[in-house]
This record gives structure tokens, C-alpha cells and sequence, in this order.
């Protein structure tokens, strides 16, 4: 129902859109420093008050939350569906060659500019569809409201505060990913793990060991320095190591040490077997050294044991696990830092809704205390599941195929996004799921039929589930 109407007027409107959305995407809103009234700067509260002037000038009423978030609601009936969408994007970067990053140009089919696709495009796009609905005139029962956050890239403070006084709606769905549906989220832990052990004079011995930059990057570098070791016997294992490993090492003399640099490629944790973890492979090739025995020696071996380079499942931990709907554990062994007395290190596991803490928090701290290394986690950021055959979900699916053309389906995923906490939340567009739009990076672009199709789903969407 309504769909020839819902298209002819998004066709209609679609010049008008791509410069709403162009209006917003000049305004540089990266997280700036906290000023009074504007918890995250000036940029992303100047992004929030264009957007609520834009709303207000096509007739929403709307509201601003301490600059936090702010609101558009079609009407002021029983609350039905929330539209969870951000206007703060990520810092530009460089290696533009479009455009700059906040001059926003129609080129080829695609609008470029930092914000087009995540997250300003589909917001505006959101807003485009019920501007529709409300201006054909297609009575409604309960109320769409569409949330406007401003802190999404660093935290989501602003969701936690606007929820602090305000409720979830019955259904929520965030045009901040990719069509069809991503109805569950795995699971979390970032782990943390210490050991302590009296340091040695005994040669040879490893001075120290450095790599990681984030819990959730599979390291691209590591490097250990040692005492003790013959420089050409190292070489010649380490680049005996290098195609069974896959990563790349150069050994080199420092300060009087023997320095073993690995090089292997970042990746993200939710896909680890996608990176080639330097941390894992230089403690792969560390356990073949002819090191003395000390109990930094043991502390490196127990967690070449416990996460051994290529085991991506926890299979070595004790918490290989998956199920049908959200596939497999994922792990990846991202930071570690030892000395001659000590040593910290954290990994980063996506977990299954099928993962609890008894068998996966409990689990590793038994291994890991076995072996004389404390673990410091203690709880998971539990999985996120919508189920697939609820009404909100069919609802979604089905007007994507109405408008693709294609088969909708349910998608579960290792990150979070914008809805991980909400209890009736999913993610829902604005991008087919085959297309790069070089989110976060240089040359960030919304395709404009995807967009114009995005709202009009998110029309008929609101038209199946409040009117």
C-alpha cells in the first residue's frame, strides 16, 4: 500500500534531499572539547541544530536534548518506532581526491564528503521519509520519532543520556550499516591479563616485548629485544619462520641487543583471520629461541600455548564455541608488553549468543591462572538478538524487498552498532550490503539511488507499523 505514491513523491524530492544532506555534511562535527551547553563542541552542536531547523522548517515538532541529542516526531501519539540515527562522523584524514572532506559533491551517481554515508546521508534520508508520509497525508495511529545523536563515534554518551530520561520505543531500527536486517550483535570481551615473576641474569634471555595500539586491531607490528642471542643463528630461524608464519622479520643489533622486528598486517578483531597478527607470529618464533629458563620464559610460553598464532576461535583456551544464528567465537590476541619482571597483555573475543559468562569469562581464568597469569576481566558485554521472526523484523524485511527487488534476510555481526543496548533494536541500511563507500576513510560517498531507496523503504516501513 501507498508505494507508488511514497516513490513518486521521494523522486520528486530527491534534489532537495541531496542538498539537505550537503547542508549538513559542510558542517565539520568531530567530537571537539566540552563547552558549556555543548558537551561535544561547537561542530557537533552547530550539526545538531542545522538538522532540527531543517526538520522544524518541513513541520516536525522537535526537541533538543541539553545538546545531547535531539528529537523530530511526526505526531504526538503513542510512541510506536524510533529511528536511531548521528550526526558526528569521524575525523577527516587525508588521501581525499574528490573533494574535500567537508565539501560535499554530487559526482557519478555518488555524493561525496565526510558524513554522507555514515551517518548524515541516512539520517536526512530517514527524515526525507516522514516528510513523505506526512505530507501525502497518510493518516497515522502512533508516532515515528526520529533521535538525532551527536556522540556516536566515541561512546554513545549521548544515547546514554538521552535514555537516562526518556524510553525506548517498541521498535527501533538505526540506518547506520548496510540492508537487509542486522538483527544480532556478538557478544564482547576485552580481556586483560597480568603475570608477575622474578627477574634473570641468565643468558639468553628477552630484554623486553612490544606490540598492539588498540584492543580491537589485530597488531600489523611487533618487536622484542634480547640478550644473549647469536645475531646470525636468529636470522637464519627467523626467515626459515616467515612463509609457515606469514609474517615478516628483521633482526637487527640495539643498544647492545638483539632486536627481532616482526611486520605483519593490521586487521579488525571482529575478523581476525583478515589481519596477520605480528604479536602472535613473534611469539611463535620467540618459543623456538634458546632461551633460558626463567619464569618470564614460562609466562611467554603458557600464552603462546593458551592464544597460539592462526587459532582465531579460542580453540586453545578452552572456548571454541558458535551456533546457528550468529556463527563462531572470534579471537584476537591484540596487545602485549613485557619486561623482565612482568608482563600485560589484552585480547579482544566476539562472542555468539550462545556465550555466557561460565563459559567463556570462567573458562579463561581458569587456564590462564593455571599457569600463574592472573585475568582481570571480569564480565562480557553480552550479545544483542532481535529475534528474525518477530513482526518488526518481518516488517523490515519485507518492505526491503518490495523496494530492492531482493531477498531480505537476517545478518548477524562480530561489531555493535548505535542499537547494542536497545532491547527491540536493529540495524536497518542505508547502503546495499555489496557496496564500499570508504566509511572512515578518504573519499567517503553515498550512492544517491541507494539513499533515495533508503527512504523510501523507511517510508513504507513507517506506513506498515504506525498507521
Amino acid at each position: 500500500m501507498y508505494k507508488e505514491k511514497i516513490s513518486r513523491y521521494i523522486d520528486a524530492h530527491r534534489k532537495e534531499m541531496l542538498e539537505d544532506i550537503g547542508a549538513l555534511c559542510r558542517i565539520n562535527s568531530v567530537k571537539g572539547s566540552y563547552r558549556i551547553g555543548k558537551p561535544y563542541g561547537e561542530g557537533c552542536s552547530e550539526a545538531l541544530r542545522t538538522a532540527l531547523h531543517i526538520a522544524e522548517c518541513y513541520g516536525f515538532s522537535i526537541n533538543n536534548y541539553d545538546n545531547y541529542v535531539g528529537t523530530v516526531d511526526m505526531n504526538d501519539k503513542e510512541a510506536q518506532l524510533d529511528i536511531l540515527a548521528h550526526l558526528d562522523v569521524v575525523p577527516a584524514g587525508d588521501g581525499w581526491t574528490v573533494t574535500e572532506p567537508f565539501e560535499p559533491v554530487v559526482k557519478d551517481g555518488k555524493i561525496y564528503g565526510r558524513g554522507t554515508a555514515d551517518d548524515k546521508g541516512p539520517a536526512i534520508a530517514a527524515l526525507y521519509a516522514m516528510r513523505a508520509v506526512n505530507e501525502l497525508g497518510i493518516p497515522m495511529k502512533k508516532n515515528v520519532r526520529l533521535i538525532l545523536g551527536t556522540d556516536e563515534e566515541c561512546g554513545s554518551s549521548d544515547i546514554t543520556h538521552y535514555y537516562s530520561v526518556e524510553k525506548e520505543a517498541p521498535m527501533t531500527f538505526s540506518p547506520d550499516a548496510s540492508f537487509p536486517v542486522i538483527n544480532i550483535e556478538k557478544g564482547r570481551i576485552g580481556g586483560n591479563f597480568t603475570a608477575e615473576f622474578e627477574p634473570s641474569d641468565r643468558l639468553p634471555k628477552m630484554v623486553s616485548f612490544h606490540s598492539g595500539t588498540k584492543t580491537n586491531v589485530v597488531p600489523g607490528a611487533a618487536e622484542a629485544l634480547f640478550e644473549g642471542l647469536d645475531g646470525d643463528e636468529t636470522e637464519t630461524l627467523a626467515k626459515s619462520m616467515e612463509e609457515e608464519l606469514g609474517i615478516r622479520f628483521t633482526v637487527s643489533s640495539e643498544d647492545g641487543c638483539l632486536k627481532i622486528a616482526a611486520v605483519g598486517e593490521n586487521g579488525h578483531a571482529m575478523a581476525p583471520w583478515k589481519g596477520k597478527n605480528a604479536l602472535t607470529g613473534l611469539l611463535s618464533l620467540i618459543e623456538r629461541l634458546p632461551l633460558a629458563e626463567c619464569g618470564q620464559t614460562k609466562a611467554v610460553r603458557a600464552l603462546n600455548r593458551l592464544m597460539p598464532h592462526g587459532d582465531w576461535y579460542g580453540e586453545a583456551l578452552g572456548i571454541k564455541m558458535s551456533d546457528e544464528e550468529s556463527g563462531e567465537l572470534t579471537l584476537a590476541f591484540s596487545m602485549l608488553d613485557i619486561s623482565e619482571k612482568s608482563l600485560e597483555g589484552e585480547f579482544d573475543s566476539r562472542c555468539p549468543i550462545c556465550a555466557t559468562k561460565e563459559n567463556t569469562i570462567d573458562v579463561i581464568r581458569e587456564k590462564m591462572e593455571a599457569d600463574g597469569i592472573s585475568f582481570n576481566t571480569e564480565e562480557m558485554k553480552p550479545p544483542h538478538h532481535v529475534p528474525a521472526d518477530s513482526d518488526f523484523v518481518k516488517t523490515l524485511l519485507s518492505a526491503y524487498e518490495k523496494y530492492s527487488g531482493r531477498k531480505g534476510e537476517c545478518i548477524a555481526i562480530g561489531g555493535g552498532t548505535y542499537v547494542h543496548n536497545l532491547k527491540n533494536g536493529v540495524a536497518f541500511g542505508a547502503a546495499l550490503p555489496e557496496t564500499e563507500n570508504h566509511m572512515h576513510g578518504p573519499d567517503e560517498f553515498a550512492v544517491v539511488d541507494e539513499l533515495t531507496m533508503s527512504a523510501k523503504i523507511f517510508a513504507q516501513v513507517i506506513v506498515d507499523l504506525c498507521c
